[in-house]
């Protein structure tokens, strides 16, 4: 049973850092959609936190421990600093109403935050020191396991954990 699930992953590479930027792209897509008023803004919120949530996790608990180093290590540890802050604004939404006013400006705030994060932080300085650092298989072996956890929180709603994360910033192992 093992084997055959190795197999099935692994006709399914993906590398680590493709899917992360791709998953940065989505969310980008649900803060347009949710601020543009298309569609049902209350479903495109929960969608976005629980892909927030999901994303948090994959990144707590496979990425950034795969990838600490002693030159990642600054970089990392201010991430899950990041993380902490985009939770806890997430943690406040969760408890408004869509219609809100205040969800309109915490949703700005969330925003600004996330995308400091993904395109400033992860996509223009980490994710090329990894691409110079790392080999294209084991950057694939790890977007295969990011990808599965990803699709194992997704359907539970990972947004509901939020709350009890947002005493204090996601550990990391030290390089």
């Amino acid at each position: 049973m093992g084997t055959a699930k190795t197999n099935s992953s692994a006709s399914k590479t993906i590398n680590v850092l493709d899917l992360l930027t791709s998953q940065h792209a989505e969310v980008d897509a649900l803060f347009e959609k949710i601020e543009k008023g298309r569609g049902d803004k209350g479903a495109a919120f929960q969608e976005l936190a629980d892909k927030l949530a999901a994303h948090a996790t994959v990144e707590e608990k496979i990425f950034y421990p795969s990838v600490m180093s002693k030159k990642t290590d600054d970089m990392l540890h201010e991430s899950v600093e990041e993380h902490l802050q985009i939770k806890r604004t997430l943690a406040d939404m969760l408890t408004l109403s869509v219609d809100s006013p205040e969800f309109d400006a915490k949703c700005n705030v969330l925003k600004e935050d996330v995308s400091h994060h993904a395109h400033e932080e992860e996509e223009d300085k980490l994710f090329p020191m990894l691409r110079k650092s790392m080999s294209e298989d084991d950057l694939a072996a790890l977007g295969n396991q990011v990808l599965e956890m990803f699709e194992q929180l997704i359907p539970n709603h990972p947004s509901r954990n939020v709350p009890n994360e947002t005493a204090k910033a996601a550990p990391l192992p030290q390089a």
